[in-house]
C-alpha cells in the first residue's frame, strides 16, 4: 500500500442537479480505499453519455456528481489490497467502474449486465477533476502509444464502438454507421484495417460531417434519411434517434443485423413486420466488459488507431458539452487537466 496522498485540494467540475451547468468546486483529494488506486488525471474525454446524464435523460446519477468516464491518468497512490498497478503507471478508466462478481450475470461472463454494477461518472465520481479514485482491477493499463490526451476517447467511444463491432457477423462486408462522431471515426479505422466497407449516415444536410466521414475512411457518406448505394449487411446506430431503426432496417439485406450502440435513444416508431422478416435482427449493446478492453487495446496499436480531438481546459467543460450537444465537434472533445 502506498498512501502518499498529495496535500491540498483539487479542482473538479460538478453536476449539482440535472439540467444545470457544471460548476467548478474545490474539493479534498480523494483517498483510495481497499482495492483502489488514486489517479492524477491527465485528460478526460467528453462523451454523449455525459450529456444524457447532465440533461437528465439518464435518471439515476449520484448527486452531486463529478462526470467523466474516458480518463487517462497516472497512478500516484494505492489503497490496501492493491498491487497489480504501481505508482507512475499510465492507466485508462472506462465506464464500467465495478461489479459484484457473484450475481448470475457475473457468473455467466456478462459482467456488463451486473445487477450491482457501478459506473464511472454516473454512480461514482469520474474524471472531470484533477484527481480521482478507481478500482484497480477495472483500470486499463494503457499501451505506450496511448498515454496522452488523444487516447481518452478510446476508453468509451473506442470500447463501446468495438463491442458494437464485435456483434457484426464476420461475413458482413457493407456496414452502415448512423451518427458519425467519436465512436464512428475510430470504428471506421478498424473496418478499413479488416477490409470492410463503411457507409456513413449523418443528420440531413450535415455536409461537413459527411466530408469528415469520408476523410476518416468511409467509402460513402450521406443523409440519414436516404438510401445507400448498396444493400447493407449490417448497421450500427450511435445517434440517439429511435426513428433510425426502421430507416436502417429498410436498407438491410436478409439475415442482417442492426446494433444500437448508445445508452439512450428516443422512442422507436412502429414499423411494418416485413422490415424485420427474413431473419433480420435488432439488438442493443450495454456497457462493456474487461475482456472487451483487453481485446481492443491489443488490436489498437496494431492498426494503429488514431483520434481526431478538440481539446478544452478543465474549466471549459460546459463549453465542450455545448459544442457536442450542438453537433459542432468533429471527432471527440477532450478535457485536458493541468495542475
Amino acid at each position: 500500500m502506498d498512501q502518499h496522498i498529495p496535500e491540498g485540494a483539487m479542482r473538479a467540475m460538478v453536476l449539482e442537479k440535472a439540467g444545470a451547468p457544471l460548476t467548478m468546486h474545490i474539493l479534498p483529494i480523494p483517498v483510495p480505499q481497499s482495492g483502489q488506486v488514486l489517479i492524477k488525471v491527465r485528460a478526460c474525454g467528453v462523451c454523449r453519455t455525459d450529456l444524457h446524464i447532465i440533461d437528465g435523460e439518464l435518471t439515476d446519477p449520484i448527486l452531486p456528481l463529478i462526470p467523466g468516464h474516458e480518463v487517462i491518468g497516472e497512478v500516484i497512490a494505492t489503497g490496501s489490497q492493491s498491487g497489480s498497478l504501481k505508482n507512475g503507471e499510465i492507466v485508462g478508466v472506462p465506464w464500467l467502474a465495478h461489479t459484484c462478481g457473484h450475481c448470475r450475470y457475473c457468473r455467466q461472463q456478462q459482467e456488463n449486465l451486473c445487477e450491482q454494477a457501478l459506473f464511472t461518472g454516473y454512480t461514482v465520481n469520474g474524471g472531470y477533476a484533477e484527481f480521482m479514485v478507481a478500482w484497480e482491477s477495472y483500470c486499463v493499463k494503457m499501451p505506450a502509444l496511448y498515454h496522452g490526451a488523444p487516447a481518452a476517447p478510446l476508453l468509451c467511444a473506442g470500447l463501446i464502438g468495438y463491442r458494437s463491432w464485435r456483434m457484426m457477423p464476420p461475413t458482413a462486408h457493407n456496414i452502415g454507421i448512423y451518427g458519425f462522431g467519436a465512436a464512428a471515426h475510430i470504428l471506421v479505422q478498424i473496418a478499413t484495417y479488416l477490409n470492410k466497407n463503411i457507409y456513413a449516415f449523418t443528420k440531413p444536410g450535415d455536409t461537413a460531417g459527411q466530408e469528415f466521414a469520408k476523410k476518416a475512411g468511409a467509402i460513402w457518406a450521406g443523409n440519414s434519411n436516404e438510401a445507400p448505394p448498396v444493400t447493407l449487411d449490417g448497421a450500427i446506430i450511435f445517434a440517439p434517434d429511435g426513428s433510425l431503426i426502421p430507416e436502417s432496417l429498410s436498407h438491410l439485406d436478409k439475415g442482417g443485423i442492426i446494433v444500437c450502440g448508445g445508452i439512450h435513444m428516443s422512442n422507436i416508431p412502429s414499423f411494418p413486420y416485413h422490415l424485420l422478416w427474413e431473419e433480420r435482427t435488432v439488438r442493443s449493446v450495454a456497457n462493456l466488459t474487461r475482456d472487451d478492453a483487453a481485446a481492443f487495446f491489443q488490436l489498437a496499436p496494431e492498426i494503429p488507431l488514431t483520434t481526431t480531438v478538440q481539446l478544452f481546459p478543465l474549466h471549459q467543460a460546459n463549453e465542450a458539452l455545448d459544442q457536442l450537444r450542438n453537433g459542432n465537434i468533429k471527432g471527440a472533445a477532450v478535457l485536458v487537466v493541468d495542475r
